[in-house]
Parts: structure tokens; C-alpha cells; sequence
């Protein structure tokens, strides 16, 4: 079931923004502080509060650690709403509200729901690689409180999972790719991963690069049977400690999944990984780019087809002023 759109309104850094969605590939870009991160948590977080819809859930503390007041961004004024509401396919809507008492205290919070009869299919991968710190994390999670977000726990335990009995043809191909890459097949053996090579020998996931951890755990998640058609994946910053010359992989990898009914949402920082999407994607791949940007009213949204058409954008005003700064030194020389 695809996001369609969001409304946050008076949440961390966002005063009231509406933004509408692809059903394929959406690359949120942004300079730091503009709520890249928060909005990937928050719809994740909804999502798996449809998923939990029998109970509270209080996405304030599960995936941002944090009393759900510290996320109200106006404060001075009971009477703004603070509301994270996102849209999905069929009419179907979820929306995560804080209510707070005039004596700017917790009124209530949690998840409210709108013909969501229907389960969500989501992954979210945080920026920091997990399954190399998994072995006993999540028995110290559940006997200690340890500063570590939901988004950090759902992925060691998605990658736990036993590896789904049918691969489809589609899947053998993505996992062909990414076998490729890290050179063998990710295995989990007595709480812990390893990448046994093609050679037989197994690195422990600690000692191996972390960029091939983060195609590892790609494959994991696809030999386990969680990235299908339905599914939303949520990544933050994809591209964090890969090697350039995988990016092409990386990309072909997204639009992949894409094609194959998976809806994703990627924030990042790379020129490189937005400009491949821009020019590998085909006229049958949706991808859609998003730049938040600061204005005295929060945080403001603008989206586009073409990366290259966005305005002001910080990727391409940084890649720029690298090259004017080589130029200029080269002339110096």
C-alpha cells in the first residue's frame, strides 16, 4: 500500500508542510537540520503504527527517543495542532497527533486511523550499519533502556528472520548483482552475520568493509522475502561509506525494486546517487525528487521530475563550488 502524501504541521522543524508523492522511487534531499531524517522516521513509524493498531503507539518515544512534547515545534500556542497525516492508496489515511494542555504539558499522543483495514509492508534502514553490532543487542534492548531508537531494533530483527522458501526470478537476479558485489552471500549463523566469499571462507560482519555490509544486508532482506510489491523502504543516506564506483550498482539496484512495486524513500546527500536516478531511470520509472529547504515558516518543500530543475539546490550549489574552487587553483598553478 503506497504513501500517496503527508501533512506535518507543527512537528520538529516543519511549521505546516504538504508534500505529495511518487509510487515509485522519492529522493528527499536537503541541507542538514531540514528534517530529512524525521520525516522518513515519521512515516515509518505510522506505518507500523497501522500495524500495531490495536495498542497506543507513541512514535515520540519509539523512533525519536525523545518526550513527545521535545516535537511540538510552537509551543506558546495550545491551540496549533501538531499532526504528522499521511495519505495512502484507496482513500485510506493514518495521522499521529500530540495534544498538549494549556500548561504546555502531554495531553495525549499516538496514532489515529481512517479505513486503514489493511497491514503495511515497511523496511526502514537507518544510516548506521546494525547487523555488525547485532549479536545480543536485541536481548540488552529488552532488559535495558539504551539509547537507541526503534528504527535500529526493526532492522537486526528483519534481517533475523529465516530466508523465505521461494525466490522469485526477479529476486535471484537482485540477489545475483549484489552477490557480485560483496563477492558471496550474507549468512546468519549462532546470533551472528557473516559474508561467506565464493571461496568458502566466512568474515564476520564486524571486519568486513561497510559498504559491502550495507549491500549485505540488501541481500538479506530480499532472501528473506521483505522487499516485494507492496512494500515501502525507507533508507537514510544509501549511499554513506559505498565505494563510487557502486553506485551505478546501487542505483540499478533501486530502480530494480522499483519496477518490481516497491516504493521507496531516500534521503541523502550525494550528487551523484540523485544525478544516477535522474539518468538511468526510463520513461516506465517513477522518481520523484524532493528539496527541503528552510524559510522563516519552517521547513518548505519543492518537488521535481528532474533533479537538476530543483531550485537553489545545496547538492549541485556544492558540487559546483568544488569544481569553480579547482578551476580557480589549477589557474593559480
Amino acid at each position: 500500500m503506497s504513501i500517496k502524501s503527508a501533512h506535518i504541521q507543527n512537528f520538529t522543524v516543519f511549521e505546516n508542510l504538504e508534500v505529495e508523492f511518487s509510487k515509485g522511487i522519492n529522493v528527499v534531499i536537503g541541507t542538514n537540520g531540514t528534517g530529512k531524517t524525521h520525516i522518513l522516521k515519521a512515516m515509518y513509524g505510522i506505518c507500523e503504527g497501522i500495524n500495531n493498531s490495536n495498542e497506543v503507539y507513541d512514535l515520540s518515544q519509539l523512533y525519536f527517543s525523545v518526550n513527545p512534547v521535545e516535537l511540538i515545534r510552537t509551543r506558546e500556542n495550545p491551540s496549533i495542532k501538531t499532526f504528522i497525516k499521511l495519505k495512502f492508496e484507496k482513500d485510506n489515511d493514518a495521522t499521529f497527533n500530540i495534544i498538549m494542555h494549556e500548561g504546555k504539558k502531554l495531553a495525549a499522543d499516538g496514532v489515529s486511523y481512517n479505513l486503514t483495514d489493511f497491514k503495511t509492508k515497511s523496511i526502514f534502514i537507518p544510516a548506521k550499519e546494525m547487523l555488525s553490532h547485532s549479536k545480543g543487542f536485541l536481548a540488552l534492548y529488552n532488559k535495558y533502556k539504551i539509547p537507541f531508537d526503534k528504527t535500529y531494533i526493526d532492522i537486526i530483527v528483519n534481517a533475523e528472520l529465516p530466508e523465505a522458501r521461494e525466490t522469485s526470478d526477479l529476486n535471484n537476479t537482485l540477489l545475483a548483482t549484489i552477490s557480485n558485489v560483496i563477492g558471496g552471500k550474507v549468512l546468519h549463523e549462532n546470533g551472528t552475520f557473516y559474508i561467506v566469499k565464493n571461496n568458502g571462507n566466512k568474515i564476520e560482519f564486524p571486519i568486513e568493509a561497510e559498504g559491502l555490509r550495507k549491500f549485505g544486508l540488501l541481500w538479506k532482506l530480499i532472501k528473506n522475502g521483505l522487499l516485494e510489491e507492496g512494500t515501502v523502504l525507507f533508507w537514510d543516506e544509501p549511499e554513506a561509506n559505498i565505494n563510487p564506483e557502486l553506485m551505478p550498482i546501487l542505483v540499478e539496484l533501486m530502480l530494480e525494486l522499483e519496477r518490481k512495486g516497491v516504493q521507496l524513500f531516500i534521503a541523502t546527500h550525494s550528487y551523484n546517487l540523485a544525478k544516477y536516478l535522474e539518468i538511468k531511470r526510463t520513461s516506465t520509472e517513477q522518481v520523484l525528487f524532493h528539496h527541503l529547504h528552510q524559510t522563516e515558516q519552517g521547513v518548505k518543500v519543492e518537488s521535481d521530475h528532474y533533479f537538476g530543475q530543483l531550485d537553489d539546490n545545496p547538492i549541485i550549489e556544492a558540487d559546483a563550488k568544488l569544481l569553480d574552487e579547482v578551476i580557480e587553483g589549477n589557474f593559480d598553478d
